[in-house]
């Protein structure tokens, strides 16, 4: 059958703000450094009051949202199953989809009234991201973000971690998932946090199933998962749930593990300013090459790349010319 959409991905819409703070702030905020937390209606007020007066700027982030975005820039077709709510955040969401060329529920289905999630993203000097999320609408997604037909024209179906907290948007990406394994998909799924796996574990599991075709995780989550610090003891570990695994390392570049054959790639050399939507872009750029012939070595080195560049500015994605700039290395 013909393919209309070379990734399908279901994940939290979040409006991302991001803010350059001191160590001594975080501190002061009490949030735990380099990891996710969620939080409350109330705890943003509180911690939008200190982060006053500090420069801010604002994108379209979540972490599936990243990824499509990254995948459609490079010129793949892609659509995102998500959740906003009737406000100017919510159309500002939708706006910047659309205008990345990402097809999704959101342009089919009027917005309830409520919050739209918000991230407020804390980067500081040594280029950490810290994430306070408050998931406002998207805490409600459910299966009626499903598209199932475009589902069955798709190649792979990509699920965002982070999911495993929400119970229906766990529900929705369990149908999602069935639903393109009838159908005969590759699956792919991000661990997205450590505070996922520590919390949520059960829910990535469920996602997990009898194993999915392209596992994402970055090495601190690869080794909490597999409860080991020792990486020759997780790869292995990690090769019995997925037939692909990415294990992204920063500036070690990445290790791809794939019937057995382990591959190092190493990075490109950067300096890192800022590493939020560094997995994600790695996700969306490996999941583009994958999905158009390149060989998997190939796809790993365009994801380092497209990594390396992101954490080299400030905020979480690049613009398209970038991206095709780097592309154009590749082809």
């Amino acid at each position: 059958m013909h393919q209309h959409y070379h990734l399908y991905a279901i994940g939290n819409a979040l409006v991302d703000t991001e803010y350059e703070v001191s160590d001594d702030l975080l501190n002061t905020l009490g949030v735990s450094k380099g990891h996710m937390t969620l939080i409350d209606s109330d705890q943003r007020t509180d911690l939008l009051k200190h982060l006053s007066g500090h420069h801010s700027r604002r994108t379209g982030g979540g972490s599936a949202g990243n990824t499509v975005v990254a995948l459609a820039q490079l010129g793949g077709k892609a659509f995102y199953s998500c959740r906003v709510a009737d406000d100017e955040l919510g159309a500002f969401y939708t706006n910047d989809l659309q205008a990345n060329g990402v097809n999704t529920n959101l342009l089919h289905t009027k917005a309830n009234s409520g919050q739209t999630g918000s991230c407020l993203v804390l980067v500081t000097p040594d280029a950490e991201r810290t994430m306070c999320t408050f998931l406002g609408e998207t805490s409600k997604l459910d299966g009626n973000a499903l598209h199932p037909l475009d589902i069955a024209k798709s190649k792979i179906f990509y699920m965002e971690g982070y999911l495993a907290a929400s119970p229906t948007g766990l529900k929705a990406a369990l149908e999602g998932l069935s639903l393109a394994k009838d159908h005969g998909l590759s699956t792919a799924l991000t661990l997205s946090d450590v505070s996922m796996i520590n919390f949520c574990r059960a829910g990535l599991e469920a996602m997990i199933g009898d194993g999915v075709t392209y596992l994402f995780a970055n090495e601190e989550e690869a080794k909490t998962w597999c409860d080991s610090t020792d990486l020759n003891a997780v790869i292995p570990q990690l090769q019995k749930i997925a037939k692909t695994v990415c294990l992204t390392r920063g500036p070690e570049g990445c290790i791809i593990s794939s019937g057995g054959q382990v591959s190092h790639v190493p990075a490109e050399p950067t300096k890192a300013v800022d590493t939020n939507g560094a997995g994600d872009i790695f996700a969306g750029a490996f999941l583009f090459g994958i999905t158009h012939g390149m060989p998997e070595g190939n796809a790993a080195a365009l994801a380092n790349a497209a990594a390396a560049a992101v954490v080299s500015q400030h905020g979480n994605r690049l613009t398209t010319e970038k991206l095709q700039q780097i592309l154009s290395k590749f082809s």
